[in-house]
């Protein structure tokens, strides 16, 4: 299948190591020098911003979804191709899976967890088969692939549910994996 659309799940923040911003940058502009569309949360802020900033700087399209209470706040991005208001976080995730063919999954915290383990579990339940990337930009997502491994090991996870994580290091490494899906040794 061919990835016309990508899930952008991270942070509203930056973090403290400057390559989370520049990673998050970097995917964008990748996604839309290879013609895919970016789908995310809306904001402005954080590496959700920086991932929009990056594909908009090289004219891709990217689609925001926010709901109601955030426009309120002020954090919607103004120069997204598209922005969408819904009622409510729940609605939001369940529009951007419906519009994406993958995830990716960048540094960030709790939100970004949660959609994390949401569209594997909704992978899980075949309630959807999206691809699932994350970007562990300085090892960020280490610990957390440790855990899941452990999960694996002592029998919480399902066959096969653990295989349907891709992890890759950089933004040029998900790309290709999206676009080739060659695996890693």
């Amino acid at each position: 299948m061919e990835i016309r659309s990508v899930a952008a799940f991270c942070g509203s923040k930056n973090g403290n190591d400057p390559a989370f911003v520049n990673d998050a940058r970097r995917l964008g502009e990748q996604l839309a020098k290879n013609g895919i569309k970016v789908v995310y949360g809306g904001g402005s802020a954080g590496l959700m911003g920086s991932v929009a900033d990056g594909a908009l700087h090289k004219q891709g399209t990217v689609i925001g979804i926010l709901p109601k209470l955030m426009v309120e706040w002020e954090v919607a991005h103004r120069k997204l191709t598209e922005l969408i208001i819904c009622d409510d976080m729940h609605e939001r995730k369940k529009m951007i899976y419906a519009r994406c063919d993958a995830a990716i999954i960048l540094p960030g915290g709790f939100g970004t967890l949660d959609e994390l383990f949401e569209v594997l579990t909704w992978n899980q339940l075949t309630i959807h088969d999206k691809l699932i990337g994350i970007l562990n930009t300085n090892g960020f997502y280490d610990h957390l692939l440790n855990h899941l491994t452990h999960m694996k090991k002592i029998g919480f996870l399902y066959e096969g549910a653990y295989e349907k994580i891709h992890v890759r290091n950089t933004p040029e490494e998900m790309i290709k994996w999206l676009t080739q899906r060659e695996e890693l040794p």
